[in-house]
């Protein structure tokens, strides 16, 4: 099955300007980077001349197009999409599902989250249900993605020690998608939601492309006199060839320290003790 967001695509020729801002790259710098004469790509550009399927195909790698993208671009030329999109529930993908349930297993007593390029949490193990019943005492979150959690004041948030810090450094990982993609209207209305949250500071409404979100970073949560330090550290699926597991990545919680580590140990055995009392 082929992407589904193909239809009313830009011309070929706007989509390239649109994703040669989005790099910062003159037209002369595109074409010697693709290794084609600058005048045919002006005419490309312009609509002048009919791009071959390599010649699109060229161009997208020397962009860095993600698969989905690359899709778009095809067919704004008027060739078929190369890259299909399979549906993770489909049984192509149950060695996918099986590698995935696999790593979230794994990590437990740890909280560990499947999510989407939009942040869109998918999959869960139990320990992060475990953490996340004892961080909201119980209520169910009303989002079920991830940068909602943090940004939403009665979801998370009110947890979080260091908000700022994390919410600063989320907030470049969202301007860097929206930059990455142009063509994405989805990650530009999250972006406009999440800017709508109280407290969001007026400076994180632009890009600060001199700025690179922080490769590791530390979550402080506080409740109930308990203090609990997870760092993150993110799984994707190399060489991807399809649209749905370049998307996908896998976020994995490691305790910071001992005493948060001994905590989620602890949740488990008071849910253990809850079941054989039922």
């Amino acid at each position: 099955m082929h992407t589904t967001e193909l239809q009313g695509v830009a011309p070929i020729g706007a989509l390239l300007r649109e994703w040669r801002a989005a790099r910062r790259l003159s037209q002369l710098d595109l074409a010697l980077d693709a290794g084609v004469s600058a005048r045919h790509l002006s005419f490309v550009e312009t609509g002048k001349a009919r791009p071959s399927r390599e010649l699109v195909e060229k161009l997208a790698d020397t962009l860095a197009m993600p698969l989905r993208e690359r899709n778009v671009l095809l067919v704004a030329a008027g060739y078929a999409p190369k890259y299909p999109e399979t549906a993770l529930a489909t049984p192509m993908m149950a060695q996918v599902r099986r590698a995935i349930d696999s790593i979230l297993a794994q990590q437990e007593p740890y909280p560990a989250f499947l999510v989407n390029r939009h942040w869109d949490v998918l999959a869960a193990n139990a320990a992060a249900g475990r953490v996340a019943n004892f961080l909201l005492d119980g209520r169910q979150s009303p989002h079920a993605n991830m940068l909602h959690n943090i940004f939403d004041p009665t979801d998370l948030r009110s947890r979080i020690v260091n908000w700022e810090e994390i919410a600063g450094d989320l907030m470049r990982h969202l301007h860097s998608d929206v930059a990455a993609t142009p063509s994405d209207a989805v990650a530009r209305g999250l972006l406009d939601q999440i800017l709508t949250y109280p407290g969001v500071p007026q400076h994180w409404r632009n890009r600060d492309p001199a700025i690179a979100p922080t490769p590791l970073l530390l979550t402080h949560f506080r409740h109930r006199g308990r203090d609990l330090r997870f760092f993150s550290t993110i799984t994707t699926f190399g060489t991807p060839r399809d649209v749905t597991l370049e998307e996908l990545r896998i976020e994995c919680c490691f305790p910071e320290d001992e005493a948060t580590a001994a905590f989620c140990r602890e949740l488990v055995e008071r849910e253990h003790r809850e079941a054989v009392a039922v």
